[in-house]
């Protein structure tokens, strides 16, 4: 059998899930929603649903996998494999073994990750980053991430570098999920832009957005519901999506004043689907606030939505 490894990013919305081979070629994968309720174990069981889904699609079993890697929203600590703090996700104000539990259910080694930072790695390595010295990765989607690479090497900081979603980008502004006023987070997360929507809905605001959100389905404002309302000529949607664009602009020319990097690159759920298409809004609003002389190529992450699982795939060592 192939020398294969498992890779699983764990989204606020969605799991999704990769078996790979060492250099990165797809051999299966497999995508499950994020439980809605519950608590930390009913996520790790919907993981080890999905890792076994992938697997079966590339005709091995999860213990014949040389080891899994798993990007994590949260404070994931590599070296316990306990995920502390996940907010997106349901009843994880605390601490949880989420390595030790899914390497008992799955039968081989897990490693554990932050999401963001290793879904940037991939990039890094396999995708939009590759052949830049130093980098930036800014995930925007249920909430907003970031990852860095200097001189070639992640910066990790303490453990916790990259959360560029909770830059103060307007003093006492809107209120963030995490609590505190004024992050990036409160105004692009895709979590705080529903609730800005469902706000503004309830004010009277008229937008198609939920009505769409239920014809597919969906009891949230899930990334293709935006799409598809901003296809559909929706003002909310677009209002609300120009207004995301214009305090990451902010947030991400702040942090590239202070590292100077070579390379941004923008992934996520939202920053896949809307990158291309708000890129010349989102450097215009970068130049108003850039300091540096250079400023940095933007590029939206290649890898796609498999990137986090291919990036967490990376973690398992040979």
């Amino acid at each position: 059998m192939a020398d294969l490894r498992g890779g699983i990013d764990l989204g606020g919305t969605k799991i999704q899930t990769v078996v790979v081979e060492a250099n990165g070629t797809l051999r299966g994968e497999a995508r499950q929603p994020t439980p809605t309720a519950g608590g930390p174990a009913d996520v790790a069981r919907a993981m080890e649903d999905a890792l076994r889904e992938a697997a079966a699609a590339a005709a091995a079993r999860p213990d014949e996998l040389r080891g899994v890697g798993v990007g994590s929203p949260g404070d994931a600590n590599g070296d316990t494999g306990v995920v502390s703090g996940a907010r997106n996700l349901p009843g994880w104000d605390g601490s949880f073994a989420l390595g030790d539990e899914l390497s008992r259910a799955l039968g081989t080694p897990v490693r554990i990750g932050n999401d963001v930072q290793v879904a940037v790695e991939g990039e890094y390595a396999l995708g939009a980053g590759k052949g830049s010295n130093s980098l930036l990765g800014v995930w925007w989607g249920t909430g907003v991430g970031g990852g860095i690479v200097l001189d070639g090497k992640p910066w990790l900081g303490r453990g916790a570098a990259g959360e560029i979603g909770h830059m103060v980008v307007k003093r006492n502004g809107a209120r963030c999920p995490c609590g505190r006023r004024g992050c990036m987070e409160a105004y692009a997360g895709r979590a705080a832009m529903e609730a800005r929507a469902r706000d503004e809905h309830e004010k009277g605001t008229k937008t198609d957005l939920f009505k769409i959100m239920e014809k597919r389905g969906k009891d949230r404002l899930t990334s293709s519901v935006w799409e598809h309302a901003l296809r559909e000529g929706d003002a909310l949607t677009e209002s609300l999506l120009r207004r995301a664009v214009r305090y990451l602009g902010t947030g991400i020319a702040s942090a590239c004043n202070l590292l100077d990097v070579e390379t941004v690159v923008i992934g996520g759920g939202l920053g896949v689907r809307f990158g291309d298409r708000f890129m010349d809004h989102l450097a215009t609003e970068m130049h108003k606030h850039l300091f540096v002389a250079d400023p940095p190529m933007m590029k939206v992450a290649e890898l796609g939505d498999l990137g986090g699982a291919i990036g967490a795939s990376l973690l398992v060592r040979d």
